[in-house]
């Protein structure tokens, strides 16, 4: 997997963390730095580790699946970004709580990562190169919350739904790539 493609997962997958990042954004009055960073703390780390969960498992059955392993990467990235896809287009209205507290980032880091824990088993078949994808994909998911809390804070909700299509758009993609590859029309 080349860079390009890494830097596309990673972006993907941050979508979600940086959605909830303009939304945390919009919740405070006065903007701190520790707000941007507290987020990117969060959702970032949790961005690293799921994954690497996901890689752990996958390796730990990867010789039972590895004929289907393509066709495994495509449904899990399509389904993922289907979803935010999906999601994009719901237009519901959440309210946003000005919280940064352990209790309130804690399952919000842990719902806006459980794509990246499928993209770890995904990564798992393709033998990645774990560490460096994981790290690649928390440091983007750190600076992209970074920025959502800015972006939240300056522009409003204008963003998030975009956000979401353009990472599910982009997961999708990246699914059909890896099928198209492995039937060998894609060199």
């Amino acid at each position: 997997m080349g860079l390009l493609e890494l830097f596309l997962i990673a972006v993907g997958l941050s979508m979600d963390a940086f959605a909830v990042s303009v939304c945390k954004g919009l919740s405070v009055r006065t903007l701190k730095a520790k707000h941007a960073v507290i987020c990117g703390l969060y959702f970032g780390g949790f961005q690293l580790l799921m994954p690497l969960i996901g890689f752990a498992l996958g390796v730990r059955f990867q010789s039972l699946i590895t004929s289907i392993d393509h066709w495994i990467a495509f449904v899990l990235l399509g389904l993922i970004g289907a979803n935010m896809v999906r999601e994009s287009r719901e237009h519901d209205d959440e309210s946003v709580s000005d919280s940064f507290r352990f209790m309130t980032m804690l399952p919000l880091a842990v719902a806006t990562s459980i794509d990246a824990l499928a993209v770890g088993v995904t990564f798992a078949f393709l033998q990645v190169d774990i560490v460096p994808a994981v790290s690649f994909i928390g440091a983007t998911t750190f600076v992209l919350s970074c920025i959502g809390v800015k972006i939240g804070h300056v522009f409003g909700t204008k963003y998030k739904s975009r956000a979401e299509l353009f990472g599910g758009i982009v997961l999708i993609l990246m699914g059909l790539k890896i099928l198209l590859e492995h039937l060998g029309f894609l060199g």
